[in-house]
């Protein structure tokens, strides 16, 4: 896992009071994070996603995934670092749940 990888999993996704999993194959993907009571996955995008290929290669796999009826949360390694508490607060919202601050 990226550094962004392990402070969202350390610092917020392991507390949820649901199943969240890391690494999870889905098809021929791998998703960074996956909660499957939400059927959402969540992606944290580092510097290789913007090289050429790789926005098509995203667009085709988030197409993949919302095929199987799943939702695709992204967000960037930057937004991570500088917003830690909006990155928690979206993934909140889209699952249904409250934001308790300082996860």
């Amino acid at each position: 896992m990226t550094d962004e990888e392990k402070h969202l999993w350390y610092d917020f996704l392991k507390k949820l009071p649901v199943t969240v999993n890391r690494q999870k194959v889905i098809g021929n993907y791998i998703a960074d994070f996956y909660i499957a009571s939400a059927k959402t996955v969540v992606e944290l995008d580092g510097a290789q996603h913007y090289e050429d290929g790789a926005r098509e290669y995203d667009a085709k796999r988030d197409s993949y995934m919302k095929g199987l009826g799943l939702s695709v949360l992204r967000f960037t390694n930057r937004d991570v670092n500088s917003n830690f508490d909006g990155v928690c607060q979206a993934v909140l919202t889209h699952i249904g749940m409250k934001f308790e601050g300082d996860q």
